[in-house]
């Protein structure tokens, strides 16, 4: 039988996916079989798991997905000796509105599958206090379980008996201190975590985590305060319907942003997807019936996509007969022109006639609810689509015939309504969940 665990934090920035990569590491060095999902719709810390553990990592959203959805996807801890969910943001961070089946909150994860919570709190400026969030964690939703914290940059060994003293008077296990150490920070940019992929140390990053994590929490504490679990079988899976049965997909360091459940979901639906790389510029599969541009960040590399004359003819003859969707940096390609943080601008593919700009910056960021008023690949017209908007791009000009009316989590309309031209599509949204 498994054991699940999630792993949450009072806030983003405290060192939750560090944990999460040590523990698991360090467990699998012990020899046991260690998964991992991820709560939210944060895209990349999946691969850091993947990276981690050496099996595939999916995003869990009680936003966007329905229980029977949820459960089909972590049914494949099944034979797991250990389940990690690592959250996001804070426990109980979520969206005003209720979604499919909760906030987006991790807090729902942890609830829907009886799953305790460890909590990694930063007490950096403060002590006792430190006590007094985790003792209002544990008590603020019922049906939420706190299994301990592990603590996180402590100053010193008297800052680290302040804290400890408090939490045991709160009745509150302790599992471990960590004190400052830089060295197993993971570097970060824009959107996040520079991605696992773009670093060629990440397996002695993870290393040196799961090392320096083992010396100073108990992990055997940790494993024994996991909950015994058994998955219970999905009356349905996920609601995914292949874009084509051969999809062409972007993929390299400008086109990596796809959540791999999607990609899993598509497969088992019988559909074969060939990747290429428009930086190396390649072009799209000439036998692929559809091709899939996700987003990325095509905004550090827009002077060299400008310049794959290959990949960008390609593409322009492909989607004269054949369907081709574009995600948030996919849908920037696939407009007229992308100008960069330095205020150059640079030609795209011209299907579609979008023009952003990351001279200004401007962030955009939260879940989306799609109604189609036409098709695109894979969902016809009237499909509600269930997605994350995440970007700093501007819009400059988006002429072309909306493909959707989009509304955010409150239900307010918002103007990024996607595009549609010929047989050209594209959204600012990332595709999680289509409504059921």
């Amino acid at each position: 039988m498994a054991a699940g665990l999630v792993i949450s934090a009072p806030a983003s920035g405290v060192g939750k996916t560090t944990l999460t990569l040590a523990l698991a590491r360090a467990w699998r060095n012990r020899g046991l079989n260690v998964q991992c999902f991820k709560s939210g719709p944060d895209y990349i810390d999946p691969a850091f798991h993947a990276a981690a553990t050496g099996r595939a990592s999916v995003n869990v959203d009680s936003w966007a997905m329905d229980r029977g959805a949820i459960a089909h996807l972590v049914s494949r801890g099944v034979d797991a000796d250990i389940v990690l969910a690592e959250g996001s943001m804070g426990l109980f961070d979520g969206v005003a509105a209720r979604g499919v089946s909760g906030t987006g909150a991790t807090a729902d994860i942890a609830e829907m599958l009886g799953w305790p919570v460890v909590l990694v709190i930063d007490p950096s400026g403060q002590a006792q206090t430190a006590a007094a969030i985790a003792a209002g964690l544990r008590d603020y939703r019922k049906g939420v379980r706190l299994a301990g914290v592990v603590l996180n940059r402590v100053a010193s060994p008297r800052h680290e008996d302040l804290v400890r003293r408090a939490l045991d008077d709160a009745g509150i296990a302790v599992f471990g201190a960590l004190p400052r150490h830089a060295e197993i920070s993971l570097p970060k940019r824009h959107l996040g975590l520079v991605q696992a992929e773009e670093q060629a140390e990440i397996g002695k990053l993870i290393d040196e985590a799961a090392r320096f994590v083992a010396e100073h929490v108990d992990l055997d504490a940790v494993l024994r305060a996991a909950a015994g679990w058994s998955p219970q079988p999905a009356a349905n899976g996920l609601n995914v319907t292949p874009p084509g049965q051969r999809i062409a997909l972007a993929r390299d360091a400008a086109f990596s942003f796809v959540y791999p459940h999607m990609l899993e979901a598509w497969r088992a639906a019988g559909a074969e997807i060939v990747p290429f790389s428009p930086l190396a510029d390649e072009a799209p599969d000439a036998n692929a019936d559809v091709c899939w541009l996700p987003g990325g960040y095509p905004e550090l590399h827009a002077g060299r996509i400008a310049a794959n004359a290959r990949f960008r003819s390609s593409l322009q003859s492909f989607a004269e007969m054949r369907p081709v969707h574009g995600e948030c940096g996919g849908y920037m390609v696939l407009g007229a022109a992308l100008t960069d943080a330095d205020g150059v601008r640079h030609e795209m593919t011209g299907l579609l006639g979008l023009e952003t700009s990351f001279a200004k910056r401007r962030m955009h960021l939260g879940y989306r609810l799609a109604e189609l008023a036409a098709p695109m690949p894979g969902h016809q017209a009237g499909a509600r689509l269930r997605g994350h908007e995440f970007h700093y791009s501007t819009i400059l000009a988006q002429p072309d015939i909306p493909l959707a009316v989009v509304h955010d989590a409150t239900g307010a309309v918002i103007a990024e309504t996607g595009s549609r031209r010929g047989h050209a599509t594209g959204t600012f949204f990332h595709l999680i969940a289509e409504d059921r």
